[in-house]
């Protein structure tokens, strides 16, 4: 068994632990970015000036805003002592000359307040030279306007099976993206202290990226700015990439006025200068046999990057290598590629290309399974990977039996079909009103498919009263790795939760660190926090022994005291051994480090072992529907969900729940609208607020929501056994949706394939049911032959 494995008798990970601020949150006493500016003296206020055109370029004149009391300073592009870009792919220009989407900020004007620089703001005039813009990623596919580089995913002969299959089916399937809209904004304070040292707060999930977009900007090293992330009221991906250039403006700020700097975007502003999920247009080609198991695909896959690439090849990547979910398809063919449009550029969010992979292939079953006259939860459980079965990207599927197990015990637990035979008796006796109860699995490859990212490291410190500190470069955004982490450190030196406390992240503390993504957060820092709290235990172990006599290997460390085997009238507190050791000249506290081994990939073949482990999970999700508007409900979830030994339960049930309702809210309710029209608000965002945009709300929540956690499922080699849990549920929002496609089916006639929109809003629905009803009088009415003899 790995030692990132073993579990010492009675653990601290593992308790059902409250979130570490929780009574911060609830109280309102919790401090973020913003809050810090509000108390710095002499803070001066950035605001933008966003373009009116969705694509021109264009010419600014500042000398306006000087006029306005108030205005100290507007940023422009000659303000920039190092590189005008806040991307990592050096296309985003942080001053532009050309207007790439409507919103896109130009020049930033720096008050004494708010509303001075607002005011300032608005007295920039702007001239525009339009240019052609492209709006949708079928502008882009007709305008063959594409970024960055096509990726290709391939095994077998996809297009032998297809011509050789029993069944062959095609189509399109598209949908769009999804707003973060997490509860705080994006958020910056910039202090420049008197050594000429930046100091940045920053509501960011990869300081250290803020870090270096920064000192390229200023033209300096990173060793000269220290970027923190205190916390993140949500992030979701949001801040992975797109703080960078918000707190570079923020730095700048501060350098050229000699004061704090603080940025903080409003709602409208946040909406529509940031990214969203990628939307995607695939066209996609599936063959079966005469039993119904799939026998090749071959697709094509179009995300919208927007206007540059931000992270958009890693998310086309991360979705290429999902669009097989939890099934085996022998014969793959699935082609990949970047669209250019004018918006905001597409980022990460949850799941990070895998919910679009994972859409492809749950739309295509769910489509397709009346007409080849198979129930959709059979031909879903028969299409299951098998032992020995590897990925299109090959990778072994080593815990393939897993799935196959919480399948069964949803299918059980949640009584499923006893309430389908319920649901048929419902259907048969309500013309207006039907229900539908779908099954969705899901199969999350958990690491970086960038192989750097996957290290990690943490700073510990153990003082001569006992007291323990800790800092790791995770970020915070209200999942809860602060909790674990402090659970896994008072684990690793036998400590009570409440000996361990937790110092914000840091880039002066921890370098060089990864994004807190791709659920591997806790994994990571985990691990990190792990080994340097063994080191410390280590030395403290020999010094326990001399003092207990007894061997080092004998000493234990459990609920804050320390004593032998063997002698266990004799016990030390481990304050005690902290002071001893100080005494003797022993180090107290240590750097950890981690790197996730085993991890093998060739992004240019698309082929290799990119994930250190799979996460399962199964969801059973039943709804009712009603014909005369389309509207839907929730009426029930039941969810098993694999996070291996749990660390915490309670914040891991609380993920799960989260990302299923957010899931839900993707794929029913949030619909991202652009003016696409050829007028003069082209390209401007329709929906840039909680008024237009709907997000899911109580009214959505389902009437019975059950979660449980899959049980004996220890990962050997994560730390304490554990598995991520902040992406693969969202995934399991796909059984909404298949349950409303059911539900709308049984408008129709039997065989009827139900395309289904996405988002599949109450709207989309009653199209979708209005053209189940037509194939049903269709069937139902006389030949036309017949017709004229009667």
């Amino acid at each position: 068994m790995s030692a990132l494995a073993d579990r010492p008798a009675n653990p601290i990970v593992g308790h059902r632990a409250a979130h570490e601020s929780a009574a911060l949150h609830v109280t309102g006493a919790a401090m973020y970015t913003d809050d810090l500016a509000a108390h710095t003296a002499g803070v001066l206020t950035a605001w933008p000036v966003q373009s009116t055109n969705a694509h021109a370029k264009v010419t600014v004149d500042v000398s306006g805003a000087y006029e306005v009391p108030g205005v100290v300073r507007v940023l422009t592009a000659d303000d920039v002592p190092g590189v005008n870009d806040a991307g990592i792919k050096h296309d985003e220009p942080l001053f532009p000359s050309e207007s790439m989407f409507y919103g896109h900020a130009l020049v930033w004007v720096l008050g004494e307040t708010q509303e001075a620089a607002r005011l300032g703001a608005e007295r920039v005039t702007v001239e525009y030279e339009p240019l052609p813009s492209l709006i949708t990623v079928q502008d882009a596919i007709d305008a063959e306007s594409y970024q960055g580089i096509a990726r290709t995913v391939q095994r077998g002969d996809a297009a032998s099976a297809l011509s050789s299959a029993a069944h062959v089916f095609e189509g399109v399937t598209e949908f769009g993206g999804q707003e973060h809209f997490y509860l705080e904004t994006h958020a910056s304070l910039a202090i420049r202290d008197s050594e000429g040292q930046y100091f940045v707060q920053c509501s960011t999930q990869h300081p250290s990226e803020t870090q270096e977009i920064i000192a390229h900007v200023l033209g300096i090293t990173s060793s000269e700015v220290t970027v923190q992330s205190l916390r993140m009221g949500g992030a979701f991906g949001g801040k992975e990439m797109q703080p960078h250039g918000l707190a570079a403006i923020a730095a700048l700020g501060a350098k050229l006025t000699g004061r704090p700097v603080r940025l903080r975007l409003n709602r409208t502003q946040d909406i529509t200068m940031t990214g969203k999920r990628h939307p995607f247009h695939i066209s996609w080609k599936v063959g079966f046999d005469a039993d119904g198991m799939l026998q090749g695909l071959d697709a094509v896959l179009t995300c919208d990057g927007g206007w540059s690439l931000d992270l958009s090849e890693p998310v086309l990547g991360r979705a290429l290598c999902h669009l097989d979910n939890a099934y085996w398809i022998p014969n793959v063919h699935a082609y990949g590629r970047i669209a250019k449009t004018n918006k905001a550029s597409n980022t990460a969010f949850r799941g990070f290309g895998g919910p679009q992979g994972v859409f492809l292939i749950e739309d295509i079953l769910g489509r397709v399974a009346p007409a080849l006259g198979i129930d959709p939860l059979e031909l879903r459980e028969k299409n299951f990977y098998q032992p020995g079965h590897h990925t299109p990207y090959g990778q072994l599927v080593k815990d393939a039996p897993r799935m196959g197990a919480i399948w069964s015990e949803l299918r059980d637990e949640a009584d499923v079909d006893a309430r389908r035979t319920e649901i048929a008796e419902f259907n048969a006796r309500s013309p207006h009103v039907k229900r539908g109860l779908a099954l969705t699995p899901i199969k999350f490859g958990i690491s970086f498919n960038f192989a750097a990212f996957n290290q990690a490291g943490a700073l510990v410190h153990v003082y001569k009263d006992g007291s323990v500190l800790i800092n790791h470069g995770g970020t915070e955004m209200g999942q809860g790795l602060h909790t674990k982490m402090m659970q896994v450190a008072a684990t690793a030196l036998g400590l009570e939760l409440h000996q361990v406390r937790l110092a914000p992240t840091r880039t002066d503390k921890v370098p060089n660190t990864s994004a807190t993504a791709a659920s591997s957060g806790t994994d990571l820092n985990g691990g990190a926090v792990k080994n340097a709290c063994e080191q410390i235990r280590g030395r403290m172990a020999d010094v326990a022994g001399r003092l207990l006599n007894a061997d080092a290997r004998d000493v234990v460390f459990e609920g804050g005291y320390v004593t032998a085997f063997g002698n266990a009238a004799q016990r030390l507190t481990f304050a005690e051994v902290a002071n001893a050791a100080y005494l003797q000249r022993v180090q107290l506290f240590a750097a950890g480090y981690y790197r996730t081994e085993g991890l093998h990939w060739n992004p240019e073949i698309m082929q290799g072992s990119p994930f250190k482990y799979f996460s399962y999970g199964a969801a059973a999700t039943e709804v009712e529907v009603d014909e005369f508007t389309g509207l839907y409900s929730v009426r029930r979830v039941d969810i098993i969900h694999d996070v291996g030994d749990s660390l915490s339960p309670m914040l891991d049930i609380g993920q799960i729940e989260g990302a299923y309702v957010q899931g839900v809210g993707w794929l029913t309710l949030e619909e991202l609208r652009w003016d696409d029209s050829d007028g003069p608000n082209r390209g401007r965002l329709q929906t840039q607020s909680a008024s237009t945009y709907k997000l899911p709300s109580f009214s959505e929540m389902p009437e019975q929501f059950h979660v449980r956690l899959f049980e004996n499922a220890r990962e050997d080699g994560a730390v304490y056994g554990s598995k991520a849990v902040g992406e693969p549920p969202f995934m399991l929002a796909f059984s909404a949706r298949e349950a409303i496609r059911q539900a709308v089916g049984e408008f129709g006639p039997e065989g009827h394939m139900v395309e289904l929109g996405s988002p599949a809003t109450p709207e989309a629905v009653f199209w979708a049911l209005r053209r189940a009803q037509q194939a049903a009088d269709a069937v139902a009415a006389p030949e036309p032959e017949l017709l004229a003899t009667r």
